[in-house]
């Protein structure tokens, strides 16, 4: 059931290392952890918080169901309708569960499913992995983890080890295959190609039938290198050669895919541990990176969500403004929205009655009926842009009054 806040104009909470898609017009973030008094603390797994793009309007719903535990470092990703989460990191260590929940749900309840009748053999225990999503399959790729000693294989780089339990923690390079129409999940043979090193916190996008990777930590450093994998012959390109400039390592970053042949690159955290607010566009046709120049730099972000709305704009939810390794205290709750092309006209139209609705108020009944409902969205929207705006500032003026 969808909580009543008291602010109709509240955002969803501060949080990093959580989960976020999209589907129709709406944002879904779910998961997650805040820190609290220097302890880190999960995010309730029975919370899932909807993203209006039309009214910019958000609200909590409570969810019901085989509730997964309260995770961070989860990989999330939606195929028709439905929001799966595999992997994370708990109270209790690292997971390979498989949960989902349908967001096109026709009572308003949201209600998980823990998937335990699937065949094949799931990737092993691991959180900060990346997904495609590709011809109804959820294709995963690297992630940090723990295997037993007869787990290990070339696919896992070691980073430390219990000896007594045989137990390995390191980062992977393996892809596992999970087939959401026959709950199927294997392990594709790569057949050609050079695979990325072992690797977490990296990031995934598709364009085509190319699955693409980019950065991440790789042992003790971090990495700007791109990869891509052939989705259909399961063959790896190596790493491509890039032509101009190209942007510096980093982990906890995001990569998204924007039109047919573009990906936009945002955030992050440098080798040299910098929290970074940088954007850049890859173009596929070119082989090359251009940076964008007009993004804030007093915004940085790092292991934030990114998600591509229907005309265009990427969605940046949360993650944090600090280094999350020294000084986890910068958490993040509002939404970064860029805009990579050109809005609609009606789109163009909509926004500007609804940031003037107060000089236009007598011509606005006048429009016909379905037009008025899609104003009226666009006028809540300003109204809570404008209020957040202001609550923003005068947080920041009373923080600088302390200070002095």
């Amino acid at each position: 059931m969808a909580a009543d806040p008291a602010d109709q104009f509240c955002v969803a909470e501060e949080r990093s290392g959580h989960c976020a898609v999209v589907d129709g017009n709406f944002l879904y973030v779910w998961g997650g952890y805040v820190s609290i008094e220097e302890n880190e603390v999960y995010l309730p797994s029975d919370e899932l918080w909807i993203y209006d793009m039309d009214s910019g309007l958000w609200t909590m719903h409570l969810m019901e169901g085989e509730l997964p535990t309260s995770m961070s470092g989860s990989c999330g990703a939606s195929i028709n309708g439905k929001l799966y989460i595999f992997g994370g990191f708990d109270d209790k260590g690292y997971s390979n569960r498989l949960y989902y929940v349908n967001l096109r749900t026709k009572t308003g309840t949201y209600r998980w499913k823990k998937i335990t009748n699937f065949k094949g053999q799931p990737p092993t225990p691991r959180d900060k992995l990346s997904c495609w999503v590709y011809k109804n399959r959820l294709i995963y790729f690297g992630g940090y983890g723990c295997r037993k000693h007869n787990e290990l294989s070339d696919c896992f780089d070691v980073h430390d080890a219990f000896w007594e339990g045989q137990i390995f923690w390191g980062w992977h390079n393996d892809v596992h295959v999970f087939d959401t129409t026959t709950q199927t999940w294997s392990q594709p043979t790569i057949r050609g190609g050079d695979p990325p090193q072992p690797r977490a916190a990296h990031t995934c996008a598709v364009l085509g039938n190319k699955g693409y990777i980019f950065g991440g930590r790789v042992l003790q450093t971090r990495m700007n290198d791109l990869h891509c994998l052939n989705l259909d012959t399961w063959t790896w390109s190596g790493r491509i050669n890039i032509s101009g400039e190209k942007p510096r390592d980093r982990s906890w970053h995001t990569l998204t895919p924007i039109g047919e042949d573009r990906l936009f690159l945002f955030g992050g955290l440098s080798s040299d541990n910098v929290p970074l607010s940088d954007g850049w566009i890859h173009s596929i046709a070119t082989n090359g990176w251009k940076q964008l120049t007009h993004l804030p730099k007093s915004r940085p972000r790092l292991w934030h969500t990114a998600c591509l709305g229907q005309e265009g704009e990427v969605m940046v939810f949360g993650g944090s403004k600090d280094d999350l390794l020294f000084m986890d205290t910068g958490h993040c709750s509002d939404l970064l929205i860029f805009q990579t092309q050109p809005y609609s006209l009606l789109r163009l139209c909509l926004d500007c009655i609804g940031k003037n609705a107060a000089l236009l108020e007598k011509q606005i009944p006048r429009l016909p009926p379905k037009l008025v409902q899609e104003v009226l969205k666009k006028i809540t929207f300003w109204a809570a842009t404008t209020h957040r705006q202001e609550r923003k500032a005068e947080t920041e003026r009373q923080s600088q009054l302390q200070c002095t």
